[in-house]
């Protein structure tokens, strides 16, 4: 006996009302081919950041994010799932982005993130390094040489204790090859690469105007044939 295949557990964004609008968007998106980055309410306003899906290049056109804000706008007035006033926000997350949830950990595997904690690690609760590896529950941070302190280093953090944590864009050329700065990036290559090796943990990283028209007519004719049915 086989059992059902089960449905994943929809994602839940917080609040009911968070939930709600992202049930009303998460089709418009996926119409377009993005997904949810983030979605929250807060302050009578509602905040969408929209994005490509994981491991395609990152970034969403004016047009798209337009075209999100009117028909999204269009279904709120309709399904009326926010009490009260509120501005809605539609975005992309940019290049330096924002990470509150363990799966904005898990795509930007591999960047540079700053972070601040909650509790301190070892007398410090901020930290910049490189985001070498991330699970549901912790992630493991490649910290560079700094100071007094010779030697790169990795750290595991539990991401319950990170307070706020962003990624960060680094503006930097390739060194020339043979170059002092090439020979020092080798070396810190090197020690990441023994970190890794000798970590207890193995971390998986499987982890045009026609067409607008279009699109709102679908979507148009959605609204319109609930309203009709109610």
């Amino acid at each position: 006996m086989t059992n059902a295949p089960t449905n994943p557990a929809p994602r839940s964004f917080g609040s009911p009302v968070a939930d709600a609008v992202a049930a009303l968007v998460s089709p418009i998106v996926s119409d377009l081919e993005l997904e949810i980055y983030d979605l929250e309410f807060s302050g009578g306003v509602v905040r969408v950041e929209v994005d490509t899906p994981t491991g395609q290049q990152s970034g969403v056109s004016l047009d798209k994010i337009a075209l999100i804000t009117r028909l999204l706008g269009r279904e709120l007035d309709h399904n009326d799932p926010v009490p009260g006033r509120y501005t809605l926000e539609v975005s992309s997350p940019g290049l330096e982005r924002n990470l509150r949830r363990a799966e904005h950990y898990q795509r930007e595997v591999g960047k540079t993130v700053s972070l601040r904690l909650h509790t301190a690690i070892d007398g410090a609760r901020r930290f910049q390094g490189i985001l070498a590896a991330a699970t549901p529950q912790e992630i493991t941070l490649h910290i560079l040489p700094e100071g007094k302190r010779a030697e790169a280093r990795s750290i595991t953090i539990d991401i319950a204790n990170i307070d706020r944590a962003k990624t960060v864009f680094v503006w930097a050329a390739a060194p020339k090859p043979g170059s002092p700065e090439a020979r020092k990036q080798a070396e810190l290559e090197a020690q990441f690469a023994a970190l890794e090796a000798n970590s207890d943990d193995d971390f998986d990283d499987d982890s045009d105007d026609e067409f607008e028209d279009d699109f709102e007519t679908k979507h148009s004719d959605t609204t319109n044939t609930e309203a009709t049915a109610s």
